[in-house]
């Protein structure tokens, strides 16, 4: 038997992508923040500069629920690109806010309605959960402001790397932790964000449709009839 099982061939190890670069482990203070699974990183889910057409000024969030992007509007028709995962709130909030706070490793609380539809899931973090690895809003969060009142709405990192580019079953617009520290840093306190509505989509990044997995693509384009 064993000189048998010498002579059987031995099928080649499948080769594991390399950590894309820019989603590498990032030691933060305390915390070491893990590598992406870069499985997880299809080309339209690494952030990237990128061209942009859009109307709004440098230095504003333009946040689109529907295409699952966020864009950092650089000025001179060019923007930072991030993927995003959105839950019920993200598809609910429509037009301008302001960046009212910016934490590092936020505490997060459920909401009311989260404890009263899912106890199960929700009850016992209703005094607060710290920030860190297990904490839902990630590494960083942006809280948005209108009229100089909470929002409640949120632009924050994840635990959850797989819901990025899906529609999650809570939380408000999550992106990959490395990505939600690139934007931190970029932004200041006032930064205007601009959440787009479906239409506004539709104009500037077409239709997407979700694929078999929960991701999105472009919808395919019908061929017209000769």
């Amino acid at each position: 038997m064993a000189l048998l099982s010498a002579c059987a061939s031995t099928p080649p190890q499948a080769t594991r992508p390399a950590v894309h670069p820019d989603y590498a482990p990032i030691q933060d203070g305390d915390i070491l923040i893990p590598a992406v699974d870069p499985t997880l990183l299809s080309e339209e889910k690494v952030r990237q500069e990128v061209a942009y057409t859009g109307p709004e000024a440098a230095n504003t969030i333009v946040v689109d629920p529907f295409a699952r992007r966020l864009y950092y509007v650089l000025g001179n028709g060019r923007a930072m690109r991030y993927a995003v995962g959105v839950g019920p709130e993200g598809k609910a909030f429509r037009g301008n806010a302001t960046v009212g706070m910016k934490r590092q490793w936020p505490n997060w609380t459920p909401t009311q309605n989260m404890i009263r539809t899912q106890p199960e899931l929700y009850a016992e973090y209703a005094g607060g959960l710290p920030g860190g690895l297990e904490n839902p809003l990630g590494a960083r969060a942006l809280y948005l402001y209108r009229n100089g009142r909470d929002t409640y709405y949120r632009i924050h990192g994840t635990i959850d790397n797989r819901s990025i580019g899906r529609a999650s079953s809570a939380g408000c617009i999550r992106l990959f932790n490395q990505d939600i520290i690139d934007l931190y840093n970029r932004v200041e306190t006032g930064t205007r964000v601009k959440v787009r509505t479906e239409a506004e989509s539709l104009s500037y990044e077409g239709q997407w449709v979700e694929d078999a997995d929960g991701d999105i693509e472009p919808a395919p384009q019908l061929a017209l009839a000769g």
